[in-house]
Order: structure tokens, then C-alpha cells, then sequence
């Protein structure tokens, strides 16, 4: 327990909550040690996905939409938080520590919270409604607030983005190595990682930006005609381990943001895990003004489907490490 600072069933809460955060492939590569002035946060780096993330991007990002949850949920239960990003150069897997002060909690603060249990990846095809007014100067504002930027991908950039994608989908279909894993995470029925076959639709050939082929495809998406949803891409200034931990936090950012204004979210990284075509978007889609770490989908869902069902995650307890997950 840290001494003057939340309890153990506190902590333990907000480390649920901070669980919730999306990862690649639902993997969940996050670590955590309660010591005795503050809460580290680790890379699992025995979790990680060589054929589909080789560079680790994917997985710092995945640990930093954690780390921001973990923030929002503190922040929620009186409990400010001071992070320090990378704070061991002899250690790069240790990605942030957090020290705990109180403060009184706003309103905002409870509503970003509550969000968190109401997020969903949405896969499936978004409606032709208009999105609201000033949405993006929100998220664009959440997002700098982090360190990063998010920009509206316009009718040009899209067609340069769609080629990224379209390139990366093919080289990926051509890679047993890659499939192997995608199936290997994908397709489960009762796990408590991984994608479940129930939160996945089949692809289909209309839309302009490819999906991921998880396997066993279960989630029923009536749309019949191509996807409405805004694409943004997130962009950090640099690339550096500690630059893919902001980017991560200002992506949970923005995705508990869209929760609360109604939107359906759905992140896409296929096309910047391979180098190539992530120099391709950062300059043709950022005029190589910024790194791309993410790609996101933005719209409403669809209103006459069944809610999403919730992804598993891991349990609090098997994400701990030191004295054998035991606080101190």
C-alpha cells in the first residue's frame, strides 16, 4: 500500500479501469508494481507480437492508453496524478511512473471516467448522419493537451492513406508469419485476451480502407452501403519510446472524448506497422510534419444493431509484478 495515499481496494479499482484500455489484438501488454511512493508502469515485452509489431510501436501505445485510463480513473476518485514517461534509461520497458497526490475531483474528471467501462472498438460500418460541429477541435484540443495532434484526413489524403492501407493489407496477406499470429489472437470464444470472434464482422470488398481478417468473423454488420466514418490520424512530434507513450495516452484521450460526446470509435495501426507505409502517410497524409501512431475511425454506429458485447481482459492480479504481485 502507499503510504498516505489511496487504499488497497482504491488502487486496485483504478488498475481495473485501467485494464479497460484497447490494445492490439486485445493483448494487454502492460505490467504494473505498486511500490511504496508510487505506481510503475512496465512494457510485457513476452507479450508482444514479432510479426505484426516488430518496432514494439504497438504495444508502447497499448501501455500508454493504460496509463492515461489509469490517470482518469485516479483523477475520478480524488487522486491526481504526476507521471514521469521513461524514467530508467537502463531500462526502456519501464514506461512511466506515477506518483499520486489529491486533489478534489471535477465533474469532467467523473464523466471521463465513467466513460471508460462504455468504450467499445467498433468494427462495424458507421451511418451517413452528420458529426457534430466542433468535434474535432475537441479531440484535436484533448490530444495537444498530450503532446500530440490529430488531423482530419480529407478527400486527398484519403486516397493516399487507402493506398498505405491497401499496401500494408496485401503485404500482410503474403506473410504466413503474420496470419499465423493474427489467427493465433483472433477468433476466441471464451479467453480473457485476445480479439472474440464475437466482436469481429467479416470484411468486405466495397469499402476503400481494408479491415484486419481476424479469424471466425461473428459480429453482425446489416450496413449496405460503403462506411461513412471521418478518419483521423494522431501524430507526435517525435518517435522515441517516450513519444509512442504520449501518443498512446492522447489516443485514450481522444477515444474516452468520442465516447462521451455518442460517437463510435474504432482505432487502425495495420498500415503503420510497417515502415514504408508509415513514411508513406507521414508525408503524404501529414506532409511530414509530424510521426503517425495511429489511425482512427470516427461516426455514429449503426442505431439498429445490438450494443457491442464487452472485450475480456486480464485480471488485476495477473498484471502485477514485484514481491510477487504484492504491495508494499
Amino acid at each position: 500500500m502507499l503510504r498516505g495515499r489511496p487504499d488497497d481496494t482504491t488502487i486496485a479499482a483504478a488498475l481495473a479501469l485501467a485494464g479497460q484500455a484497447p490494445s492490439v489484438h486485445n493483448i494487454q501488454p502492460w505490467r504494473w508494481r505498486v511500490d511504496r511512493n508510487a505506481i510503475q508502469l512496465f512494457l510485457d515485452t513476452e507479450r508482444a507480437l514479432p510479426h505484426t509489431d516488430p518496432d514494439l510501436r504497438d504495444v508502447v501505445i497499448s501501455c500508454g492508453a493504460a496509463l492515461h485510463h489509469l490517470t482518469v480513473a485516479f483523477a475520478a476518485m480524488g487522486w491526481a496524478t504526476v507521471v514521469t514517461r521513461v524514467p530508467d534509461p537502463a531500462d526502456p520497458d519501464h514506461l512511466a511512473s506515477i506518483r499520486l497526490v489529491a486533489h478534489r475531483a471535477t465533474g469532467q474528471d467523473v464523466e471521463m471516467s465513467a466513460m471508460i467501462p462504455r468504450r467499445r472498438t467498433d468494427r462495424r460500418h458507421y451511418t451517413a448522419l452528420p458529426l457534430p460541429p466542433g468535434y474535432l477541435g475537441l479531440l484535436s484540443e484533448r490530444a495537444a493537451a498530450l503532446g500530440a495532434i490529430v488531423r482530419l484526413v480529407d478527400d486527398r489524403a484519403r486516397d493516399r492513406l487507402v493506398a498505405a492501407a491497401r499496401a500494408a493489407a496485401r503485404r500482410h496477406a503474403g506473410d504466413p508469419d503474420y496470419r499465423w499470429e493474427l489467427a493465433l489472437w483472433s477468433g476466441r470464444h471464451s479467453s480473457d485476451d485476445g480479439v472474440p470472434a464475437r466482436n469481429t464482422p467479416a470484411p468486405r470488398s466495397i469499402d476503400d480502407l481494408p479491415a484486419r481478417r481476424f479469424v471466425a468473423p461473428g459480429l453482425p454488420d446489416a450496413a449496405t452501403e460503403a462506411d461513412h466514418a471521418d478518419v483521423l490520424v494522431l501524430g507526435t512530434p517525435g518517435d522515441d519510446r517516450a513519444a509512442r507513450v504520449r501518443a498512446g495516452e492522447a489516443l485514450s484521450s481522444v477515444l474516452l472524448t468520442a465516447t462521451n460526446i455518442g460517437l463510435a470509435t474504432c482505432p487502425l495501426t495495420e498500415p503503420l506497422e510497417l515502415e514504408d507505409q508509415r513514411e508513406r502517410i507521414r508525408r503524404g497524409v501529414l506532409n511530414g510534419t509530424a510521426h503517425p501512431q495511429a489511425c482512427l475511425r470516427v461516426g455514429w454506429a449503426p442505431d439498429d444493431e445490438d450494443p457491442l458485447p464487452r472485450t475480456p481482459r486480464r485480471a488485476v492480479s495477473d498484471l502485477m509484478v514485484g514481491d510477487r504481485g504484492q504491495r508494499h
